[in-house]
């Protein structure tokens, strides 16, 4: 339940924190390590009802899901949502989301899954994952999938789900640290920064003859290109960043670690035992077994694998999670100050932490102080326009003073209505540049995904699917020439 504060009239705290159980409607928590076959299992489930929809952590991971269904049920009945990307036939059926596309009560479909609900314990986007949980029911059925850490949680937050524990299909080992020359063939690498990711590639191409390369900030185009290198065996390695453990589905047989630390948006800090088996179990799939270790570099060997975590990832056992982020998912738009009021509400109930404040949330802080913006959005569904421009992502990763004045100047142009298209259009032809090192080609993409992200929203911009496909096709050559 919320804390209290909302006054009479507004319903109590607990119907507010979840919808009422229905008598009709099953709910179901698959849980267990990776290479269960939990989201192979939702799929089933997805295709067996007249309708659904899934969230996935990962556009990558959602456009994967996308192509499969698509194969099953065909082009005009399924659809693609994600923020950079909309495939929406008018008549779709089943819709494959990211998590914070996905309707956030389930859309009033048959079916309705929630992938790597266990994420709901991240500091930046945890607070989305326990709204879905909390929200995103299907009419006929609902399916909660994550990491068996979840279940006390599951237990505690949503009492009418049956839990269904997995148990991996194949035996997961620790093989130790070994050189890249000697990795054997089907490895995949993992890295931490697009830096190590290239310059690893670069290696296995001197060593090797060839690596396919897969990351988070790829074009979808570029990223299936690079997958097919692999699975078709043309390239016996691929290099990829922690994104590879959000359950995409590669025919690996060793993951080698070139570290074991990460920045969270907050600090450097190393992996936890969960995380490392997270991406650690992308080794192995079906009955096939597969191997973990650590990449020995030219620098140093990197801090190996303690004795406890090799234990913990052999043995799929960890720390039961004992709270989830949580943040309003749904505020009120009456004004500025009561909008802000209820994005830092805290719960009441012991399963639930505020979350950290969002970049989003600073946003709309920083702006609301500044006069000429705060007297612009003085009605409620200027309120809720501005709320939603503030909540534009950062995909530059620029903090949040840099991206507030990005959105300022955005709302400003915003304020009068759609931009214009040959405005639009223009950004996007400057950005459209496939010159460049590797950090001036990264920072174009990053820039290119928010006006494919601007792109897709639906009362933005003039000649919207047209700015739409420039966006994806821009995307598309900077990821190529990334490639090069």
């Amino acid at each position: 339940m919320l804390a209290q504060g909302r006054g009479a009239g507004q319903i109590d705290s607990v119907s507010r924190l979840r919808p009422p159980p229905s008598s009709s409607a099953t709910v179901k928590a698959v849980l267990g390590p990776t290479n269960t076959g939990k989201t192979h299992l939702a799929i089933e489930r997805l295709c067996a009802h007249s309708s659904g929809a899934i969230g996935f952590p990962l556009r990558l991971l959602a456009r994967e899901v996308y192509d499969r269904v698509r194969a099953i049920k065909g082009d005009g009945q399924v659809a693609l949502i994600t923020g950079e990307e909309r495939i929406e036939p008018p008549n779709a059926r089943w819709l494959l989301c990211t998590v914070e596309a996905m309707p956030r009560d389930g859309g009033d479909r048959a079916f309705v899954a929630l992938d790597e609900a266990q994420l709901a314990a991240d500091r930046e986007r945890g607070h989305i994952f326990t709204d879905r949980l909390l929200n995103a029911r299907g009419r006929e059925e609902t399916m909660i999938l994550g990491s068996a850490t979840l279940e006390p949680m599951v237990r505690a937050l949503v009492p009418e789900a049956e839990i269904v524990s997995r148990p991996r299909f194949s035996t997961l080992r620790h093989a130790g640290i070994a050189k890249l020359s000697r990795l054997p063939p089907r490895s995949a690498i993992v890295a931490f920064s697009a830096e190590q990711v290239y310059a690893v590639a670069e290696m296995l191409r001197r060593f090797r003859g060839g690596a396919a390369v897969v990351m988070g900030a790829l074009s979808p185009q570029t990223r299936n290109a690079q997958v097919d290198l692999f699975q078709s065996r043309e390239v016996d390695y691929i290099v990829a960043t922690d994104a590879i453990g959000m359950g995409l589905n590669l025919d690996v047989t060793h993951v080698a670690f070139a570290g074991l630390s990460k920045f969270d948006g907050v600090r450097q800090r190393r992996l936890t035992p969960a995380e490392m088996a997270q991406i650690a179990g992308r080794a192995g799939r079906h009955q096939q077994d597969g191997t973990f270790g650590m990449l020995a570099g030219g620098k140093g060997t990197p801090t190996a694998f303690t004795d406890e975590e090799v234990h913990a990832i052999e043995e799929h056992r960890f720390a039961p999670l004992t709270r989830l982020y949580w943040r309003d998912g749904d505020p009120r738009c009456d004004d500025l100050t009561t909008l802000i009021a209820d994005l830092e509400e805290k719960p009441d109930d012991p399963a639930l932490s505020p979350a950290p404040e969002a970049i989003d949330l600073a946003v709309l802080k920083r702006l609301a102080e500044d006069s000429d913006i705060a007297a612009s959005v003085n009605r409620p569904e200027q309120v809720a326009r501005f709320w939603d421009v503030c909540s534009l992502p950062d995909f530059r990763q620029h903090g949040a003073e840099t991206h507030a004045r990005f959105v300022a100047r955005l709302w400003q142009d915003l304020r009068s209505g759609p931009l214009d298209a040959g405005f639009a259009s223009a950004r996007i032809a400057e950005l459209d540049n496939p010159a460049g090192d590797i950090d001036t080609l990264q920072g174009r993409i990053a820039a290119i995904r928010s006006w494919a992200y601007i792109a897709q929203r639906p009362d933005w911009i003039m000649a919207r699917e047209d700015m739409a496909e420039r966006a994806r096709a821009a995307e598309a050559r900077l990821s190529d020439a990334l490639h090069g």
